[in-house]
Formats: structure tokens, sequence, C-alpha cells
């Protein structure tokens, strides 16, 4: 029996056992960011509301998974503290879709997107594949001994 791990929103899961596997629920305009490194079996997981930890007004108690900024160097960082090397790592982007922005006024989802898209470009990391946009919400699960991505929705599940 696998053992699942919950990411929440604004929060990230790291897990090198192969009984379990993490998963995020609800992904709207939020961006889940999973990284795996299959030489040493470790698997990641963030759950990303906003781009940019500028906008906050209270920066003493940001919470750093919060943000693309300071989430996603977060995410590698502990990978890489685990062994795991930048021309390993597999790299799956899920989420940023418009689920309560349909005029499309604030952009939240393709500005998250953007903006993980942006880091991992300047640092030189592949985004192996993506399912992001749209107008549905998404779970996403990712298995610790084999690094498999399934999306769901309310209409199907699929493997990324």
């Amino acid at each position: 029996m696998l053992k699942q791990l919950v990411v929440n929103i604004a929060d990230m899961k790291i897990s090198t056992k192969p009984d379990e596997f993490l998963v995020t629920y609800s992904l709207g305009s939020c961006v889940a960011l999973a990284i795996f490194d299959p030489y040493i079996q470790a698997a990641g997981l963030i759950h990303i509301m906003l781009p940019d930890s500028t906008i906050e007004k209270n920066p003493i108690n940001i919470n750093p998974y919060k943000f693309v900024d300071l989430g996603v160097p977060a995410l590698y960082k502990e990978l890489f503290k685990l062994g795991a090397k930048r021309n390993h790592v597999i790299t799956k982007i899920i989420g940023g879709s418009n689920v309560m922005d349909k005029n499309k006024y604030f952009n939240i989802g393709e500005r998250n997107f953007t903006a993980v898209r942006k880091m991992l470009w300047r640092n030189n990391m592949i985004i192996h594949k993506e399912d992001v946009g749209g107008s549905k919400s998404r779970t996403v699960r990712l298995y610790t001994s084999t690094g498999k991505v399934l999306v769901s929705n309310s209409y199907e599940e699929y493997e990324l």
C-alpha cells in the first residue's frame, strides 16, 4: 500500500521513499512543479500560488512556497542536497488555468506558468512535459519509485 504525502496550497514536499507518492489537489490558477531524479529516485512537488514575492506586504513572515521566485529555487535546492543532478532531473509543470478568471482579467494562471518557465530557462533547466492553461482544475500525483505523474480532472485521468 502506497503512502500519500499531501502537498497543500503554498506547500512543498520531497520524498525518496519508493512506497510514497506526492499529491496536490485543486490546481486552478496555481501551478505545480513536479521534479524527479531517476538515478537517486528522489521526487519533489510544489503547489505555487503567485508569480512574484515582491507583492508581499510583510516579508518577515513570508511563505516561500507561495511564490514562483522563492519556491522554485527552494524545491531544486532540496533535491540537489539529496544528490540530484541538474542533467538528470525530469521537470513537469501542471496547472495555470483560468478557473476563477474567465475574462482573463488577472491572468494569474498564465503569469504563474510564464514565471516558472522563465526561471527554469534562465537556469538552463529543461521542461520535459507540461499540462497548463485551459479552464479546468487538476489533481497531480507524483510517484517516487518511478517519477510517473498522473493528472486528473473532473473528466479524465492521464499520465503526463
